[in-house]
């Protein structure tokens, strides 16, 4: 946030809390993260100029005085932002304050504040972004940060059956038998669909936060999300707020299980279908499958309030995807709750090991029908999954079962781009690497060698990632050929995995790039733009989103504050926005902050957990 002096403080907070602070200043043209930098860590902005010599830079207080000054690092042509670019490194100051200014000739940086502890308001946003996309449940004005923000119930209860018509493609769905109550959860991203994929990562991602600061004694992370803390209705109930919230997609995710003595007519293997084609279903055993999504038969206008969505809710058929993912997070959650609810836990617990075996039972029940009223989430890959589901159960249980299925994965202790078969970057289609995390910070029964492996592991990761932003103009640690849809989330989940390495090895210089990815999330970007609603000078003001859409419609809401944006996308360039900009931006630069842009500015549960996981890491002293 930029500070210049008391009053200026007051203004710009008001309007960060109120989520409504406009993008109405010009780009400046030295950008640097809009919150801040911290006194005691790095300190980079960055200038984009045509020079190819070093240019003077000077650092000036409040007051107007040179506390220091430089020279520029030429990092010259960047392919990802399509300029040429100057580095300035000002670390080595170790001041604090406010209305602080990096001058380069005429070029200006806008007042920002030097100081600690930046992400504490963040970090409670980020988690406040949860309890406004519950579902089944009033968000109610005194949790919120304005009464427009308040909304009645939406699908409460969320009582529905399955897909039992033909899809868009013609391909007849035969249903079930019953019903489910899957009330509860998170409504996704920009619609009203809840997940089982892509829930889990979430769920997974939030649980994770708590775990590692229980398992590494961060008891500052602790006491801010202990019970009292959140915005939440829960928040009197000798329970961590954090979990609480997690709790809440947890009942939702316990919900989507088939249940016993079901037998359902399913898609099996890669089967390839045209417009017009048809799957070979085969009726199997689903008892203890989950089923991959619920949500509207058809996609619902925008805007929307929850509460007026009048379309047909069903459930689509159980997937292995998606039964490992439950599988996965409620072995997760079994653990994390066995001493505050032994009952929850047991219950977890149980239909973990059952969706494991069902999963197990049918290894290759893939999304492949054809359904317009919500996200497919298809997976294609479930290795993965498998292996996140044995290392839960595995870490929860000791089972020797799941022992053996770890030590037979080819992703067993591997991290992102490092050990034997690499899990690839975390993401909800890859999620190998969480199961390697678990295994590295949970107390389980491997040898003392082999979690010292999974470390090194996940720290040759994050040392892959410290060279991609040695590569690149803005420091990132990041280097795709081209930015994919969720960008953003991309970034933040590098940053969880050099947070780990810094937990795991004590060397500063993955907390730098953790710092690194912040930073540009923040506002050290070509767009000279803060991804994040309310948090900065220009922050993102209008997300694809049914309710938080005053920009489509006055009478409904601006977003609260602490909703992360997709950020760039130019790989999938689908919607009308996005179209215009095609072979005219630089990679870094494909981003509209419109809400028709669904492709760039749509948000979604899965990137504001790690958005939560890293404002939480970063905010937690450093001494």
């Amino acid at each position: 946030m930029t500070r210049i002096t008391p009053a200026l403080t007051a203004i710009a907070l008001t309007l960060a809390l109120s989520g409504l602070a406009q993008a109405d200043e010009s780009a400046a043209p030295i950008r640097l993260n809009q919150l801040g930098v911290e006194a005691a860590g790095p300190k980079r902005a960055v200038l984009s100029d045509p020079s190819i010599a070093p240019l003077p830079w000077t650092l000036r207080n409040g007051k107007g005085a040179i506390v220091a000054s430089g020279k520029t690092r030429v990092f010259g042509a960047d392919a990802s932002s399509g300029e040429h670019v100057h580095q300035i490194d000002f670390s080595g100051f170790k001041g604090s304050g406010d209305g602080y200014r990096l001058s380069v000739g005429a070029a200006q940086s806008r007042p920002f504040a030097i100081g600690g502890r930046l992400y504490g308001a963040l970090k409670a946003d980020a988690l406040g972004f949860f309890y406004q996309n519950r579902a089944s449940i009033p968000i109610e004005a005194r949790f919120v940060q304005r009464p427009d923000l308040a909304r009645p119930a939406g699908h409460a209860p969320d009582k529905v059956t399955c897909f039992n018509k033909a899809d868009e493609r013609g391909q007849v769905w035969a249903g079930c038998d019953y019903s489910l109550d899957v009330s509860r959860g998170w409504y996704d991203a920009g619609d009203h669909g809840k997940y089982v994929v892509n829930g889990g990562i979430s769920v997974w991602t939030l649980l994770n936060a708590h775990e590692r600061a229980a398992v590494l004694g961060k008891t500052s992370t602790l006491a801010a999300f202990a019970d009292g803390r959140g915005r939440i209705p829960e928040n009197a109930n000798g329970v961590s707020d954090l979990l609480d919230e997690a709790r809440w997609e947890m009942d939702f995710l316990l919900a989507m299980q088939v249940p016993q003595g079901t037998t359902q007519a399913l898609p099996v293997g890669q089967q390839r279908v045209g417009p017009t084609g048809r799957l070979v279903l085969t009726d199997l055993d689903a008892s203890g499958m989950a089923h991959q999504r619920m949500g509207d038969e058809r996609w619902t206008a925008l805007p929307m309030a929850p509460a007026d969505d009048k379309e047909t809710r069903y459930l689509y058929h159980p997937t292995t995807a998606a039964t490992l993912n439950l599988a996965a997070t409620t072995a997760q959650a079994a653990r994390i709750w066995k001493s505050i609810d032994p009952a929850f836990s047991a219950r977890c617990l149980d239909v973990a090991k059952r969706a494991y075996a069902a999963a197990r039972r049918n290894p290759e029940v893939y999304a492949l029908g054809a359904f317009t009223g919500s996200g497919g989430y298809g997976d294609g890959n479930v290795e993965d999954e498998f292996y996140w589901a044995a290392a839960e159960l595995y870490a929860t249980t000791g089972a020797a079962e799941y022992e053996a299925a770890l030590r037979a994965s080819p992703l067993f202790l591997a991290g992102p781009s490092a050990g034997g078969k690499a899990t690839g970057d975390i993401g909800w289609p890859s999620v190998g690497a969480l199961g390697t995390i678990t295994l590295a910070l949970a107390p389980n029964g491997l040898k003392p060698a082999e979690i010292a492996m999974a470390r090194a592991n996940l720290a040759a990761s994050a040392d892959r990632y410290l060279a991609d932003g040695a590569g690149e103009g803005y420091a990132l640690p990041y280097a795709p050929k081209g930015y994919p849809w969720g960008s953003t989330s991309s970034v933040l989940n590098r940053a969880m995995v050099l947070g780990l390495a810094a937990d795991f090895t004590g060397k500063t210089a993955y907390r730098n790039g953790a710092v690194d990815a912040m930073d540009w999330i923040l506002g050290r970007n070509p767009l000279d733009r803060s991804f994040v609603t309310g948090h900065g000078a220009r922050p993102m003001v209008n997300p694809h989103h049914r309710f938080w859409a005053r920009q489509a419609d006055a009478r409904y809401p601006a977003p609260p504050p602490g909703v992360v944006s997709g950020g760039p996308n130019s790989t999938n360039m689908g919607d009308p926005v996005a179209e215009t900009l095609k072979g005219k931006c630089a990679p870094q630069t494909c981003w509209t902050d419109d809400y028709r842009a669904f492709t760039q500015n749509e948000v979604a549960i899965n990137w504001n957990a790690p958005l939560l996981w890293v404002a939480t890491w970063l905010d937690e002293p450093t001494r």
